[in-house]
């Protein structure tokens, strides 16, 4: 009982940020419950696994209940998620399903890197200035094939990536949270169901996981991020958040940081 409360405190801090920020929360996630896996003495050779795929699963449910708040208040546009959704989808499924293959030093590299350059954008807030529209079904759906592959490789809905292209595309601030947080729907599904797959047959996972989805886990971060979601929604619509970004930002360095000193 006492690593479920600490799994719903987790997800109730991981889902007012989602609805904030339009992120399903992966990249803070993964740390965070890498060390917790790592204090329950859960298989040592596939913790990063663990952690990767019990986040991606989480998104599906955080995001669904940020998402929900963003379409009341008219910030999803739907025409931006069904043009991009299809190649996030299956870079994310790709890179998933091939996770299983390699080792959690590398996935803690890859991890690192891509969450520091992440951060970075986050910190310097720079947006890009709206030049062009949204380019064409192919260009986008090769921007989606790869910023999901990425999304795969570190449990994100992609809104790191997504948001500056949306942005730079002349798509409002607040609609291009809204929208991230949609596409970052299917993308988490489809990438769960990766993980699922790629560690389907992995021996001496830790009792309750599915494939590489710790359940227990999963239950105790949905049920604090789905109360929490739609308030992080609501502020988004009504402050500025550049202060909490920043914030947010020097966390993902931290959290970075110590993934990769504990399994480089």
């Amino acid at each position: 009982m006492m690593w479920f409360a600490i799994y719903v405190a987790a997800g109730s801090v991981v889902g007012l940020m989602a609805g904030m920020l339009g992120i399903g929360g992966g990249m803070t996630l993964v740390p965070v419950l890498a060390a917790l896996f790592t204090a329950q003495g859960f298989a040592p050779d596939h913790i990063v696994h663990l952690a990767l795929a019990t986040a991606m699963a989480s998104i599906v449910f955080t995001s669904a209940s940020s998402v929900r708040e963003h379409y009341r208040l008219g910030g999803v546009d739907v025409d931006i998620v069904k043009r991009m959704a299809s190649g996030m989808v299956a870079g994310s499924l790709l890179s998933t399903l091939a996770a299983g293959t390699i080792s959690q030093r590398h996935l803690a590299l890859a991890f690192a890197v891509i969450v520091y350059a992440g951060a970075t954008q986050i910190l310097f807030n720079r947006k890009p200035v709206a030049s062009r529209p949204l380019p064409g079904p192919w260009p986008l759906f090769a921007f989606g094939l790869g910023i999901g592959a990425v999304c795969g490789l570190v449990s994100a809905g992609g809104a790191f990536l997504t948001v500056p292209l949306m942005l730079w595309c002349g798509v409002p601030m607040r609609r291009a949270i809204g929208t991230a947080a949609a596409i970052g729907i299917p993308v988490a599904m489809v990438g769960t169901l990766g993980y699922l797959a790629s560690g389907w047959n992995v021996p001496a996972l830790p009792h309750y996981a599915v494939g590489f989805v710790y359940t227990i886990a999963l239950v105790g971060l949905v049920s604090g991020s789905i109360l929490t979601a739609p308030y992080g929604a609501r502020l988004a619509h009504r402050m500025p958040v550049l202060a909490l970004k920043r914030i947010f930002a020097l966390l993902l360095y931290v959290l970075a940081t110590k993934m990769l000193v504990t399994y480089w």
